[in-house]
């Protein structure tokens, strides 16, 4: 994510304006929603709480946002209209911790909290770092507060009660000790729990990591989940996947209840899934996501290395940008070559990248079986290849990781030894 500023204080933030990438006015920022972290003790921010049209207030994760600056947030799409609902891991910096009566650890006494910094450090995560505090007359309260003149900002570490009693923060970091889970570690904590603590624990979960963690579970343990979660959350959860990881979780439900979800989703992006689900599961067009990072031959180099370093993508995605004659979105105009993102980063970044595009135009076409998509990568040494129709546009793409699932013995997430699935596997689908 890219900012125009490295720090800023929520209460200063509170009425910003939410925009578009186009430029268009979304929304205003009415909280940050964080997170305690259970080994270190800056709390990270996961997203925005905005009103929209409506006095209405959604969630705009932080990974959606590529602007933070005086006076705007830029957001890198839509909002989810989806109305905000805090849950138990998280706390609103405005709503839950201003105001709150913290003690410094100089031993000068208490303070009451009036503003908290948040700053972008590693792994490009916003955390709560410093806090601009009044100091209060006597350790008991809001009363007796001093003068203006006796107000300081001071380091987050050096305050204490900041996020509640020891048996309030016990609860809200073993809520968040599962965010340092990776998506496939959390995914076996699922599996262990009973089904009822299995959907308290998905209810928990923003729809974004809990798709992560769906992606990673057994078809049977995914079909459970899915149809105990409330429809309009499990339609949302959809709505946040990719389209081709999406169309194999609803291919896996019942006709019905499937059906049900589409028609909840967001339209593009059912579309985008009612589309995959017409071709077979082991080809190509059943494989492809309908989403790889597309331009036209035009865009700068610059363009299109921002578009690579997008967090959310995941690295065999991030490998290729595909250049296309309009439109960008699938089916595109004439797929006319790609690029690799080793490629764009020997050239000067104001350069087209239709000047140095790999004009070889490798792919496959969407009735492709796995077999043929498997040799076709390890022929040219790919881990992500175009998928095209007759007339030369662009589908889609399918990944390693993609064919990599579909390979695998259905039951290979619950195999416990590494032996058990090193026998001989039929690409086309079939184990023997």
């Amino acid at each position: 994510m890219s900012t125009a500023a490295s720090r800023f204080f929520a209460a200063r933030l509170a009425g910003t304006t939410v925009f578009d990438p186009i430029g268009d006015p979304v929304g205003k920022v009415r909280d940050v929603v964080v997170v305690p972290r259970p080994r270190a003790f800056p709390a990270r921010a996961v997203g925005f709480v905005v009103e929209v049209t409506g006095r209405r207030r959604v969630f705009l994760p932080i990974t959606r946002v590529s602007s933070i600056a005086a006076g705007q947030v830029v957001s890198t799409g839509l909002l989810n209209m989806r109305r905000f609902e805090k849950r138990a891991s998280e706390l609103l910096v405005i709503g839950d911790l201003l105001e709150r009566v913290v003690t410094l650890h100089d031993g000068s006494g208490d303070a009451v909290v009036e503003d908290i910094a948040l700053e972008l450090h590693q792994h490009r995560e916003w955390e709560i770092t410093k806090l601009y505090v009044r100091r209060c007359k006597n350790a008991g309260g809001l009363k007796g507060l001093m003068g203006r003149s006796d107000t300081l900002t001071v380091d987050a570490k050096e305050v204490s009660g900041l996020f509640g009693t020891q048996a309030e923060q016990s609860a809200a970091l073993l809520m968040a000790s599962y965010e340092d889970l990776r998506p496939a570690d959390l995914g076996e904590i699922f599996q262990e729990i009973d089904p009822k603590r299995r959907i308290e624990l998905a209810g928990e979960l923003t729809d974004e990591r809990l798709a992560d963690v769906l992606e990673e579970l057994p078809e049977d343990t995914r079909v459970e989940l899915m149809t105990n979660l409330e429809a309009k959350r499990a339609a949302d959860v959809l709505d946040v996947m990719d389209p081709d990881d999406a169309a194999d979780i609803v291919q896996e439900l019942p006709n019905q209840v499937a059906e049900h979800l589409l028609g909840l989703m967001e339209p593009e992006e059912a579309e985008d899934v009612r589309r995959l689900l017409e071709y077979g599961e082991h080809t190509a067009g059943g494989l492809m996501t309908t989403e790889p990072l597309i331009v036209s031959p035009e865009t700068p180099i610059a363009h299109c290395l921002a578009m690579v370093s997008r967090k959310e993508l995941s690295p065999a995605l991030a490998s290729v940008v595909y250049v296309c004659r309009q439109p960008l979105e699938t089916p595109t105009g004439r797929m006319l070559g790609f690029v690799h993102f080793q490629q764009l980063l020997r050239e000067p970044p104001d350069r087209a990248v239709g000047e140095i595009l790999d004009a070889d135009r490798i792919f496959v076409g969407p009735d492709a079986p796995l077999v043929q998509v498997t040799r076709e990568m390890a022929t040219y040494n790919m881990v992500n290849i175009a998928v095209c129709d007759e007339g030369g546009l662009l589908l889609g793409a399918v990944t390693v990781d993609d064919v990599l699932d579909h390979a695998l013995p259905e039951d290979w997430r619950e195999q416990d030894e590494p032996e058990a699935i090193t026998g001989a596997i039929d690409l086309g689908g079939e184990r023997r």
